[in-house]
């Protein structure tokens, strides 16, 4: 672990509560980097990890600084990486060579749900996350978000897939990775600026609690992989349905013409949409974000008290008195 703890570095805040129990909610940093521009970007991060706070929990946004990991960014740093010209797009791949070559950059679902799982840190709150892409069959285009969340203990709240993606292939994905996928208040499965995708799933949720014991229950089988909490939009915040639909025939058209290809498709569909809508999906986007930092603010909180309740008490708990400062274990000299 000496090599490790060179690469990656927890901020004092965030080292504090993993120590101590305390709920913690880890963010990640391509809204930052790729997202939104300055100074919309820094406003935005901040207004994310005060959502987290203020709901209870002590927010981890986490990003590759110089070559280093950091789980947990100070304000300085924050606004640092949200400044920096050129910082990469860091997938869980990319992260052994950026860190290896000193490069700055924002990290992935991928690689944030990776970073924060290494780091002890059980909840992570986004956006959408990835998935298979519209004709995987033939391109075998696929998310690492995917691949990560089946080998990775950690539960991502998010607003489903993204709706630019296969929904149905993906969600048959993460049953073959043996990701447990969850949705909160209903069984219809959204897809991130919709409410509802048309698929619906096996299991809801009403309750932070109630996924806490989905999570214990997960590590009481030793499930190596992770869950998936897809927290829907109110419909009143969502996107007009039919112009979403609209949108996004003439962006797979677009890209088609344009023969945009791999990793420059998903932000090549999200700007033109973005572009065609006056922005006003980047404000249902920013929308789902906060949501989903409240509720793993929530589903932290509750993890954190279940794993209290697990604890075995120490004699303070117990009602024995705490020995004096300056005792010693022999007695006074």
């Amino acid at each position: 672990m000496g090599s490790a703890r060179r690469r990656v570095v927890l901020s004092d805040a965030v080292a504090r509560a993993i120590d101590g129990g305390e709920p913690v909610v880890a963010l990640e940093s391509t809204i930052i980097t790729h997202g939104l521009p300055r100074p919309d970007n820094v406003r935005a991060a901040l207004d994310f990890e005060r959502t987290v706070s203020d709901h209870g929990a002590v927010p981890a946004t986490i990003a590759v600084l110089d070559g280093v990991a950091h789980i947990g960014l100070e304000r300085d740093r924050l606004e640092r990486l949200a400044g920096t010209e050129g910082a990469l797009k860091l997938s869980a791949r990319d992260l052994p060579a950026a860190m290896a070559q000193g490069a700055t950059g924002g990290t992935t679902v991928a690689a944030t749900a990776l970073l924060a799982s290494r780091a002890g840190i059980r909840v992570f709150a986004t956006g959408g996350i990835g998935g298979v892409h519209r004709h995987a069959d033939s391109t075998f285009d696929e998310s690492a978000d995917l691949g990560i969340l089946g080998s990775c203990r950690i539960t991502v709240v998010s607003g489903g897939v993204k709706s630019i993606l296969d929904i149905g292939a993906t969600l048959e994905r993460l049953e073959t990775l043996s990701v447990t996928v969850l949705v909160f208040g209903t069984d219809r499965f959204p897809a991130f600026w919709l409410t509802d995708s048309g698929y619906t799933v096996d299991f809801t949720v009403a309750t932070s609690d109630e996924i806490a014991e989905v999570m214990d229950a997960a590590d009481a089988l030793a499930l190596a992989g992770g869950i998936l909490v897809a927290n829907p939009l109110p419909e009143s915040v969502q996107l007009d349905p039919g112009l979403h639909d609209r949108l996004l025939a003439e962006a797979l058209a677009a890209a088609e013409a344009a023969s945009v290809r791999g990793k420059e498709i998903t932000p090549f569909l999200l700007d033109y949409i973005h572009q065609h809508t006056d922005r006003t999906s980047v404000a249902v986007n920013l929308e789902i974000v906060r949501g989903n930092c409240k509720l793993g603010a929530e589903i932290a909180r509750s993890w954190s008290a279940l794993q209290a309740r697990h604890r075995p008490p120490t004699a303070r708990d117990r009602g024995s008195p705490a020995p004096a400062r300056g005792d010693s274990a022999g007695g006074t000299s």
